[in-house]
């Protein structure tokens, strides 16, 4: 852009240009000029990182995003995005640091384990107007659609925000139906606080209470299995969407695993693990196994044969 046609654009004078272009400089900007008839100014690549202007949903997205890093990556990576955390935390204006504050403290997160399942789209607002209300134990009331496309307006006292890949939910007591509850945040519209505090009482483990309602509640067979690993491995293979992870109280080097769904599913999950394990429960599950395990040895038997014999004639 020419300083002429930047001046005009802008509504300032060519004077006013220059010392724009100084000021950016000066806060690292690489800002490249030419000089002629066809010279002009144009922002370029730099070797560092210049300011970034964010609005506050940007801080706060970038501030939820780096706080789900550092929960569910390696110790290197981890630092780095606690790092950068609190650095973002320190150019902060006071009231939004109160929020993502509020928030870090609220939110748990399920599974370390590449999750294909747990997509979903969040509102900002959401997140943080429901973040508070957890932090503020202040009871809340929001439009809600269940999976079935039904529609209804919830009343609950909100406790946690558990994060499942990129999907998010709320663990609530739900006051009209005396029940502890979950509702995930991309069903969740209009959310309104109502001003009236309360008494937190015997609240569940969040993060399993979620992943007990994906993995495991809606279905009718439930299966425990074995695995010869330690939890934090197990973890890396079983996303929260198949199973819920607990540490063997039996065997110190073993974990637990409780997974819904029919028998063919579960064997055929199981089946392609690289991990040890051992089906305790039920024995529809293990029949299942041997049944598939025969079927690939027979298949593979008839290919043997056939490459024994050769080509036919």
């Amino acid at each position: 852009w020419r300083g002429s046609e930047l001046a005009e654009r802008l509504e300032v004078t060519e004077r006013s240009i220059r010392r724009d272009i100084t000021r950016l400089r000066s806060l690292g900007y690489p800002v490249d000029s030419v000089t002629g008839m066809h010279g002009g100014y144009s922002l370029a690549a730099g070797g560092r990182l210049p300011p970034l202007l964010l609005d506050d949903d940007d801080a706060v997205s970038i501030a939820v995003a780096l706080h789900d890093i550092a929960r569910r990556s390696t110790d290197a990576v981890a630092q780095s995005a606690l790092g950068a955390l609190t650095k973002l935390g320190q150019v902060m204006p006071a009231s939004l640091r109160e929020r993502v504050s509020a928030l870090s403290d609220v939110v748990v997160g399920v599974g370390a384990a590449p999750d294909p399942f747990a997509e979903g789209s969040t509102e900002v607002d959401v997140v943080m107007a429901l973040g508070l209300a957890c932090s503020r134990n202040e009871r809340t009331r929001f439009d809600y659609r269940s999976a079935e496309g039904v529609d209804s307006t919830r009343h609950v006292e909100p406790f946690r925000l558990v994060s499942v890949g990129r999907r998010w939910y709320l663990v609530a007591f739900d006051i009209d139906r005396v029940d502890w509850r979950t509702f995930r945040l991309d069903r969740i519209s209009r959310v309104r606080t109502t001003g009236a505090r309360f008494v937190r009482t015997d609240p569940p483990d969040a993060a399993e209470f979620v992943a007990m309602g994906i993995a495991v509640s809606s279905y009718e067979l439930r299966a425990i299995v074995r695995f010869a690993a330690p939890a934090e491995v197990v973890a890396r293979h079983v996303p929260p969407t198949i199973g819920v992870i607990r540490r063997d109280a039996e065997h110190r080097r073993s974990t637990i695993v409780e997974m819904g769904g029919d028998p063919d599913w579960i064997a055929r999950y199981l089946a392609g693990s690289s991990l040890e394990y051992e089906v305790i429960e039920p024995e529809a599950v293990r029949d299942e196994l041997r049944r598939l395990g025969e079927a690939l040895v027979a298949r593979n038997a008839v290919r043997a044969d056939a490459a024994a014999r050769g080509p036919s004639a």
